[in-house]
């Protein structure tokens, strides 16, 4: 570690430490405000007035005492509230009494995607579009990353070629094609691995329905027979979202082998949604 090198050499103890990057129970941002590197945005995100908030803050944990930097006591945000108006699920609430940011995570985006393990929401899933793995509109917007926002020249950051922005349907087929060994395989050193193959093709599945076409429908149908609940619940709920005469041939006939009362509650919804015209034409 270049950092720990240095100190190394910039202090007469002997000192010892440990990297973090996103890696720990640490909450890094409140430190980061606290060593004087910015404020927290009402997006909840630390934001430096010469960097914005697009960016890993890294974490040195040593077992020396060390002089300490004034803290960062402004709010730049000022007036702005384009992350409020534009998160998609109304996630972000503003200020508390104190000017804290205040979010529901429950209704975050980055979490439905990625740590939560259960079913999403019915009224968060047409909010989600095409968003399969996180969201960061609230950074996209913000002021801040529109004026210094760059791409980075850090190796670990570039985009993996394997993994650069395959169609959805591919996506969907391939995770259909291989269990929980092989996801972990397929995405090794990768941070899509905290989804896991289930919420991962769970949220695809919900990319297709809000998609809407009918070239998703066969592998819909074949998402419904997967072996994880959690991705039949939602192959039929996108199947009743594309409403097409095949997509609903596919749910009535699933409805009479399917066993797991979860599935079959999401499916009998699906059924219900009564398809317009042009659903039915496009089957």
């Amino acid at each position: 570690l270049a950092l720990l090198k240095w100190l190394s050499g910039h202090v007469e103890e002997s000192i010892e430490g440990r990297a973090y990057v996103d890696t720990g129970p640490i909450l890094e941002r409140d430190l980061a405000q606290r060593a004087g590197l910015g404020w927290f945005g009402k997006n909840t995100m630390l934001i430096n007035p010469n960097g914005g908030s697009l960016f890993f803050l890294g974490l040195l944990l040593v077992d020396v005492e060390l002089a300490v930097d004034e803290p960062f006591r402004e709010d730049r945000c000022g007036t702005c509230h384009s992350c409020i108006d534009a998160c998609p699920t109304g996630a972000l609430l503003g200020r508390d009494a104190t000017g804290a940011p205040l979010m529901d995570a429950r209704r975050c985006i980055s979490y439905l995607t990625i740590e939560h393990r259960s079913a999403i929401p019915l009224e968060f899933r047409r909010a989600i579009g095409n968003r399969i793995y996180g969201c960061d509109i609230c950074q996209e917007v913000c002021p801040w990353n529109e004026r210094f926002a760059g791409l980075s020249g850090e190796r670990g950051y570039r985009v993996r070629g394997d993994l650069d922005g395959p169609l959805l349907v591919d996506l969907a087929e391939t995770l259909l094609s291989i269990d929980e060994v092989g996801f972990k395989e397929m995405f090794k050193k990768s941070a899509i691995r905290r989804a896991k193959r289930s919420g991962l093709l769970r949220n695809v599945c919900v990319a297709l329905g809000n998609w809407g076409s009918q070239q998703a429908v066969r592998t819909l149908v074949r998402a419904l027979s997967d072996t994880e609940p959690l991705v039949r619940s939602h192959a039929a709920w996108a199947l009743g979202e594309i409403g097409s005469i095949l997509a609903r041939t596919a749910l009535s006939k699933s409805l009479t082998t399917e066993e797991d009362p979860w599935v079959t509650n999401e499916i009998s919804a699906a059924l219900e949604i009564q398809p317009s015209s042009a659903d039915m034409l496009g089957s």
